[in-house]
């Protein structure tokens, strides 16, 4: 495996940017890029960070997953929407503001489609079998973007934990989406999940959703389960609090469909 170009946590971003435009307004955002050895081209998938961003305080799980997807063969790409925009140690905690506003899910699709360009500027990227994924606040940021359709957009998504209850009406993906999260979720629940996934199928939209029995908010973390009360949950009496960690076994299948679900899509 190549190694990993990884962006600076600095507003100087001394390491690769990207230029994205979101409401209008044009900025220069880190970026971070790994791929497989060799000349590809490779298809390629971005990951949405979580909102616990890319700083040291992060998840580690866009990480993670872009081992899993470079040891498969697929060029990965990281936007760092928060960091240049004053919020480096995320918006977990960060009370309902204009700050929490300006990275709104909505908002992120914007930094997802200049990642996709991106993408397609590498030469050694198939720019027709582009991915998108993403966990939690990233896989609410990837059902926005699967909704925020352009042309020649993203090939197929994977929203991992995301919130479900964000999208009024039938769900209209542009292409097929995957979703999975557990039952246990206090966060993000996933029984509005099932009625997006239901409501998007029988309007004839390729949505599919697997629910992990016994899994919680994060599942595919290497951390032990663990609630901390200062998490903004709109899910929760008050409006705060929430449960994360690992699920060896769920993490486990999560590889397995999001390997399959992205070989269907992509690998061709």
């Amino acid at each position: 495996m190549a190694g990993l170009m990884i962006a600076a946590c600095s507003s100087a971003m001394p390491g690769p940017s990207m230029t994205t435009t979101a409401f209008g307004v044009a900025e220069q955002i880190p970026v971070s890029v790994s791929r497989p050895d060799g000349l590809g081209p490779f298809p390629a998938v971005v990951i949405m960070h979580d909102c616990s961003g890319l700083g040291a305080g992060s998840s580690g799980a866009p990480a993670r997953w872009a081992s899993e997807l470079v040891a498969r063969g697929y060029v990965v790409v990281i936007p760092d929407s928060f960091t240049t925009r004053g919020l480096p140690g995320g918006i977990c905690t960060v009370p309902l503001s204009q700050r929490r506003a300006n990275v709104s899910p909505e908002r992120r699709a914007g930094d997802a489609y200049a990642a996709l360009a991106y993408a397609r500027s590498l030469p050694y990227v198939d720019g027709r079998r582009v991915g998108i994924m993403g966990g939690s606040h990233g896989g609410s940021t990837t059902l926005a973007t699967m909704m925020a359709a352009e042309p020649r957009g993203f090939a197929a998504a994977v929203a991992l934990y995301p919130r479900c209850d964000l999208h009024a009406g039938v769900y209209k993906p542009a292409a097929p989406v995957l979703i999975l999260i557990g039952d246990k979720d206090d966060w993000t629940l996933a029984e509005h999940c099932r009625q997006l996934a239901a409501a998007g199928r029988a309007a004839g939209h390729p949505v599919t959703i697997k629910v992990y029995p016994g899994a919680h908010h994060a599942f595919d973390s290497p951390n032990r389960v663990r609630y901390v009360g200062t998490r903004v949950n709109p899910n929760a009496p008050g409006g705060r609090g929430a449960t994360t960690g690992g699920n060896p076994i769920a993490w486990a299948d999560s590889i397995q469909q999001v390997a399959a679900f992205f070989a269907q899509h992509l690998d061709r």
